[in-house]
Formats: C-alpha cells, structure tokens, sequence
C-alpha cells in the first residue's frame, strides 16, 4: 500500500479520482481530489472531492444524500490517478441520473454492452409497460405460479445437460435460467445489487472459514 505523499498531484494540488460502482462496475463520475479531501476520504470512508470551480472541499451527500461509501481506491501505474470504488447510497449525478456519463457519444453496435443490469431494466419496462407479443409479458400476465414453474423446469434443463457433460447444451439452458430467474427478480421487486450483496456477504464468510483452517 502506498503512502499519499507518493501520489502525483498537479500544479493546482489536484488528482483525478475516477468513480466506480462497485456492484455495476459502471463509471460514476470523473471528480477531483487535494491531499486534503483524500486524507477525509480515507478517515471518513466517504468520497470527498474538491470543487474546481467554487474551490472548496465537498463531502459527496452532505446535500443530497447520496453519499458514497468507499471499498478502495487505487492509484494508477505513474501514480498520478484514482480509481474509487464505492458503494452509493443513490444517483452519483445532480441530474438525478445513476451515472455521470449518459449521453452516449458512438455504439458499436457489434459489440454492444451487455449487463445484467440492463437486462433488468428492461424486463422491468416489460412489467410496466406490458407490450403484446412480448413473452415476459405472457409471463408476468400468467403471474408467480407460472414464472416459478419455469424457474424449475429450465433448472431441470440445466441438471439434464450438465449431467450428459454437454457444455454448449448447459450454457443455453443457464442462460434460459438466468432469464426465468430474473423474471422472478423483477416481479418480486428483487434487485441485482440484493443478490450481490448476498453474495458479497459470503464471500467474506468464506474467505474467513479458509483463513481459520490455514490457522489450525
């Protein structure tokens, strides 16, 4: 771990601190620190940036908020960038938006973005919106019952593939399965970042129990 005093800050004092969340992965924003508002951020665990334009310190969701609890911040390799990862407690921009950058610029449309963050929205527009023809809508019209059954019979699809060892057969009925899954999600009002915080919470368990084992 490097000291602060290692960091490069420019002739103003300043170094950028590129935001991430840190469940999405997606880039917040693009603020600016002083060895001050770092030294806050780091004792506090909450992004402190300076204000370029009224010069001053400011603690992210003193205002709003919408304060943004850091897991870690990493300089790059010459020591002159951050990279904050965060957990937020709501939008990172005074626009309202989740992130800072929104107005899309070029998409390949080759190599569109795929999430499952993205996924979950739009299956949550197909709820609110209920387009004809649109099978997530015959689902949520048919209800739980019908979205859970489907839960289990492409979990049965996913056994029988997995157990012939076939793997493109088992990568199309998790896939089938991951979808049926996040129906559910959605009709429960079950959100992406719920389940990796689930997860996230075991990880630390299990990183844990190993850590007592090698100790024994």
């Amino acid at each position: 771990m490097i000291d602060i005093n290692a960091l490069k800050f420019d002739e103003k004092g300043l170094i950028p601190a590129i935001v991430v969340d840190a469940y999405s992965k997606k880039v917040l924003t693009l603020a600016y620190m002083n060895k001050e508002s770092l030294k806050i951020s780091m004792e506090k665990g909450l992004t402190c940036f300076y204000s370029r334009s009224r010069q001053e310190l400011w603690l992210k969701g003193e205002t709003s908020g919408n304060y943004q609890h850091i897991v870690s911040i990493h300089a790059d390799c010459d020591n002159d960038a951050l990279v904050v990862v965060v957990e937020k407690d709501g939008p990172a921009c005074h626009t309202g938006n989740d992130s800072c950058f929104f107005n899309e610029v070029y998409q390949n449309e080759e190599l569109e973005e795929f999430s499952l963050e993205g996924l979950y929205d739009l299956l949550q527009g197909r709820k609110n919106d209920m387009p004809e023809g649109s099978y997530t809508t015959y689902l949520f019209s048919k209800g739980r019952d019908k979205i859970l059954k489907k839960v289990g019979e492409e979990s049965t699809e996913v056994i029988i593939g997995g157990k012939a060892n076939d793997k493109n057969e088992t990568v199309y009925e998790i896939a089938d399965l991951a979808y049926h899954l996040m129906v559910l999600m959605v009709d429960m009002g079950i959100s992406v970042k719920d389940i990796q915080k689930e997860l996230a919470s075991r990880h630390i368990i299990d990183h844990k129990v190993k850590q007592e084992k090698m100790t024994k």
